[in-house]
């Protein structure tokens, strides 16, 4: 928050990829103040778009799941304390399909399942030593109630090069914007992917 606050301040456009900070406060400083930005929770431009697929499914397709069970594991290096912003995003996206969690109640970020281990990421995911410091993957179930049906969604991302990729076209698309006068406007991802 203090950064954007200086930013602002300044009047210096910027991208800012991150799952933590007060958003509305975050958005309020930029929307007073005559500068832009991209403020968003991912950066990877596939995993952005996955994301507005699933939430397009949601409103779409009501009770598509119903009765499912809904199963979400993740799994980041050793250093990272908190759920993973993707995985929770996708609750959201869920829980208007009508999955529950395994006990048959709504599924809530609560049920999403944490993998740190070092040693189960090497043993049961088989996830590469040189990315156990740097890896973000995300297996999403969806169990039909007598277990004859499993739809199953994944994504495994392994180094950064996916967001650094996204970072560059969130700094083209700015760069874009302030050139056509934009002030005071906080741009989503999906607004850079929609440019393209």
């Amino acid at each position: 928050e203090r950064n954007v606050s200086l930013y602002c301040q300044l009047g210096l456009p910027f991208v800012l990829g991150t799952t933590g900070g007060d958003r509305s406060f975050l958005e309020s400083n930029v929307k007073e103040s005559e500068t832009s930005a991209v403020i968003a929770p991912n950066m990877a431009p596939q995993i952005v778009g996955f994301q507005a697929m699933m939430e397009y499914a949601a409103q779409q397709f009501s009770g598509l799941f119903q009765g499912y069970e809904l199963r979400i594991v993740e799994s980041h290096q050793s250093s990272k304390a908190d759920t993973s912003g993707t995985a929770k995003a996708m609750v959201k996206y869920f829980d208007p399909l009508g999955a529950k969690n395994g006990l048959g109640d709504k599924f809530e970020e609560k049920h999403i399942i944490k993998e740190r281990d070092r040693d189960r990421q090497r043993a049961i995911w088989q996830i590469e030593e040189k990315y156990l410091d740097g890896h973000a993957w995300h297996v999403y179930d969806l169990i039909s109630p007598d277990g004859t049906v499993i739809f199953n969604f994944q994504h495994k991302v392994n180094g950064r090069q996916i967001y650094c990729d996204g970072v560059y076209m969130a700094i083209k698309f700015l760069h874009q914007k302030i050139q056509e006068g934009s002030s005071g406007k906080v741009f989503s991802m999906i607004d850079v992917l929609k440019l393209g």
